[in-house]
């Protein structure tokens, strides 16, 4: 078995940005992307929300997620089964069936100016360790977290410049 560990960050607002972020918005851009991940992560086809409920720290969604069959995230595009812990107002955790976690955190840099980190930790049981399929598949990983953080980076401020997230 494989495990896949993967971790991409970006800065939300780089120099000569016209339009500048603050955490709220991008709190809130993540809080939707939970529910509606296919907007923000192209590797995403679709999402349905099974159930959502609050909990001491923010909220808990269990959904089905379908990853596109050519983003090579799963063995197969059957739905996976998330369940989602959203801690307000900086950390989005998604726990799979198959163990694999998903970090979605936003953080302060050294400058003051505020990042999105991505961190995947994908099992593949069906991959042997230090196989070529292994490390094609951590290949393609790093490109799937990078194109995912720096997508909805361009979401969220798509979805405040339409006025969806104030």
């Amino acid at each position: 078995m494989v495990v896949i560990n993967i971790a991409y960050t970006a800065p939300i607002n780089p120099p000569g940005i016209p339009s500048v972020l603050s955490q709220d918005q991008v709190w809130a851009g993540l809080k939707l992307k939970a529910i509606r991940p296919q907007e923000f992560v192209p590797a995403i086809i679709a999402c349905k929300v099974l159930h959502q409920e609050p909990f001491d720290s923010g909220d808990k969604i269990e959904r089905l997620v379908t990853f596109a069959s050519d983003a090579k995230l799963k063995e197969d595009a059957d739905p996976v089964k998330e369940i989602c812990y959203q801690y307000n107002s900086n950390l989005v955790v998604y726990h799979q069936g198959d163990g694999s976690t998903i970090y979605n955190m936003i953080s302060t840099g050294q400058d003051g100016g505020l990042h999105l980190t991505y961190s995947f930790e994908w099992r593949h049981p069906e991959i042997p360790e230090g196989s070529e399929e292994a490390k094609m598949l951590g290949e393609n990983h790093w490109r799937v977290a990078r194109i995912a953080v720096e997508n909805s980076i361009l979401t969220f401020r798509r979805l405040v410049n339409d006025g969806e997230i104030k």
